[in-house]
C-alpha cells in the first residue's frame, strides 16, 4: 500500500508556473505507475498525466501538452508536475494517483491510491 501527499498548488495569473509536488510512503514506490489527475467545479475527474514506474514512458492530456512536464525521483519516492503557461480553464484540484497494477495510465478507474488534492487557481 502507498499513501500519497500532494502539495504545490496556490494562486497564479494567467502565462504563469507552478510546480505541484507528490510525496509517496511505501518501499515499493519504485513499482508503481503514478497519474496527475484534475477536477473543476461540476466536471468529472480528468486524466492530466501519467508515468511508467521507470520514469521511460509519459502520456499528456492533449490539453496540456507542450506546456506540463511530469517527472519522478523513485530514489526520493516524489512525483512533480511542471506547470507553465497556465490558463484559467487549468483551474481545478489536482490530484496524483497511484497503481502498482495500472494497464492505462489514463484511465481513473485503474487507481486505487489518491492523494488529498491541491488546489489551482489561474487568474485571467
Amino acid at each position: 500500500q502507498v499513501q500519497l501527499v500532494d502539495a504545490g498548488g496556490g494562486l497564479v495569473q494567467a502565462g504563469g508556473s507552478l510546480r505541484l509536488s507528490c510525496a509517496a510512503s511505501g518501499r515499493t514506490f519504485s513499482t508503481y505507475g503514478m497519474g496527475w489527475f484534475r477536477q473543476a467545479p461540476g466536471k468529472e475527474r480528468e486524466f492530466v498525466a501519467g508515468i511508467r514506474w521507470s520514469g521511460s514512458i509519459t502520456v499528456y492530456a492533449d490539453s496540456v501538452k507542450g506546456r506540463f512536464t511530469m517527472s519522478r525521483d523513485n530514489a526520493k519516492t516524489m512525483v512533480y508536475l511542471q506547470m507553465n503557461s497556465l490558463k484559467p480553464e487549468d483551474t481545478a484540484v489536482y490530484y496524483c494517483a497511484a497503481s502498482n497494477a495500472i494497464v492505462s495510465l489514463t484511465d481513473r478507474h485503474g487507481y486505487p491510491y489518491w492523494g488529498q488534492g491541491t488546489q489551482v487557481t489561474v487568474s485571467s
